[in-house]
Order: structure tokens, then C-alpha cells, then sequence
């Protein structure tokens, strides 16, 4: 039979154990998981560099301190598992605060990056005003970019351009749309990359689209999948990032990713 004084005792020493949780700062959690965070690294990345940009990411954006546990960790093996860079000037990727959540959201050169692996040539550039620009769609596509010398003006439109082999094709968006798609399907678009890397962000924007046409791979295209999502790590689980349900992603590239890769009979993603 358990005492009142008993109960008062075994609450309180609940209660603690909630306290002792909750005082472990984020960089506590990530060398607790140091081990995940290694296992998921390719071989041409160290955990003990990891770690350390994870660390400095904390730092550097003290609102990463304010998320769950379970969506920082999540965004960080995300970030991990791609062999991606975070929060570092490379511009590869980002953890992005979100509420009490952590997004992970890939760079314009972390884009270009996974897309070369996968053996498609990319790139994506930034029209001004004052440029020589002109593109033409139909049968014959051609794309054309004269960057003016001197006092190109502001940016009107971004572009990028693929290369597989003999096959190439390209995307233009003006800056009104990107921006339309911005605020469309970014949660985070107030804070973070699009506020201080803009032009940046679009290139990845239109180069997300431009390889939509281009012929994929299971790996790129899941790959982009992990783009501005939010997902919970499970220290019981194996924790293969593109696996786990996004509690947020990208919309119009979801939908073209299942549309694509859904077999026709079972209805199941390929």
C-alpha cells in the first residue's frame, strides 16, 4: 500500500526527472546522439566536424534552442544522411526554427550538389534588368543570357538550366513568382534564408522546377522530398530520414514526385 507520503515522494521525484529533461540544452541532445548523427554521415564528412557546425548552428541561432528535440535531431540527420553542410556559408542547407519546430531546408548549392551526384549537370543564374535575355519555348527551346558589363540593375527573373547527356532543358520564373511561390509554400519565408540569401533561394526555387523535367533518379527525387520539411526522430527507430513522415513539405513537388513514381496497379510509391 502506497502512503500519501510515499506518493508525495514518487511525484517529486517524477517531477525531477521532467526537470532534468527539460535543463538539457540542445547541445546537450546532440552529443547525446552523436552516435545517430555519425552513422548517418558519408565517409567524405567526420562526425567530430558535424558536430561542431551543429554546435555552432545552436549558436549562431539561438531560436534552434526553443525547438523539440525530436524535429532539431530530425532536421540534423536529415542534413546528415544527404551529406549536406547546414547553417555554414557553403549555403548547403539550413535548420530553420519554425514555432517550437526545427524545418530543414536545402541551399541552392546543396541542390546543385545532390543533382551532379546523380549525374545531371546543373546551373542557375540571376537576370537584371539592364541584361540581354531573351527565351523561346515549342519545339525548338533556346535560352539566351548577355549579363550587362556594368549597372545591370535590380533582378527581374532567375533561370536554370539541366544536362543529361544529350538531353537539357531549362526553367525561367520572374521574381514575382518566386515570390508568389515563396508565400505560397514556404512556412518559413519571414525568417531565414529568404530574408538574407533571396536571390539564393529562388535559384533553388527554379532549379526545383527545371528538374521536375529532367530525367530522375529514386535517389534525387527523394532527395528533394527532404526539402522544407519537418520530421521526428525516434532514437528507437533506424531513423532513415527519407522514411519518416514529413510533418510539413513541399507541396508542388510532393504531388509531381507521386505522380510520377506511383505504380499504377498497387497505387503504391515507388
Amino acid at each position: 500500500m502506497t502512503t500519501t507520503n510515499q506518493q508525495g515522494m514518487i511525484a517529486k521525484k517524477a517531477n525531477n526527472s521532467v526537470a532534468k529533461k527539460t535543463n538539457r540544452t540542445m547541445k546537450d541532445y546532440i552529443t547525446m546522439y552523436q552516435g545517430e548523427i555519425a552513422k548517418a554521415l558519408p565517409s567524405v564528412m567526420t562526425p567530430e566536424r558535424f558536430v561542431r557546425i551543429a554546435t555552432t548552428a545552436v549558436t549562431n541561432t539561438p531560436k534552434l534552442a526553443s525547438c523539440t528535440p525530436q524535429s532539431f535531431i530530425g532536421a540534423l540527420l536529415n542534413a546528415a544522411q544527404l551529406g549536406l553542410e547546414p547553417n555554414t556559408p557553403l549555403g548547403q542547407a539550413y535548420l530553420i526554427p519554425y514555432k517550437n519546430q526545427c524545418q530543414f531546408q536545402i541551399g541552392y548549392l546543396g541542390m546543385v550538389e545532390l543533382a551532379q551526384r546523380a549525374g545531371t549537370n546543373v546551373d542557375a543564374h540571376v537576370v537584371y534588368a539592364n541584361d540581354e535575355f531573351d527565351y523561346s519555348l515549342g519545339l525548338h527551346p533556346d535560352i539566351k543570357h548577355v549579363p550587362a558589363m556594368k549597372d545591370r540593375g535590380e533582378a527581374i527573373a532567375y533561370y536554370a538550366v539541366w544536362r543529361n547527356g544529350e538531353n537539357f532543358g531549362f526553367e525561367v520564373m520572374s521574381r514575382e513568382d518566386v515570390e508568389k511561390h515563396m508565400k505560397k509554400y514556404s512556412k518559413t519565408y519571414t525568417n531565414g534564408p529568404w530574408q538574407t540569401e533571396f536571390d539564393e533561394m529562388a535559384k533553388k526555387t527554379v532549379l526545383k522546377r527545371a528538374l521536375k523535367y529532367a530525367p530522375k533518379k529514386t535517389d534525387l527525387a527523394r532527395a528533394v522530398m527532404q526539402d522544407e520539411s519537418i520530421k521526428q526522430f525516434d532514437p528507437k527507430s533506424d531513423n532513415n530520414m527519407s522514411d519518416v513522415k514529413n510533418d510539413f513539405f513541399d507541396v508542388e513537388y510532393e504531388e509531381s514526385y507521386v505522380d510520377e513514381h506511383t505504380d499504377p496497379d498497387t497505387g503504391e510509391v515507388k
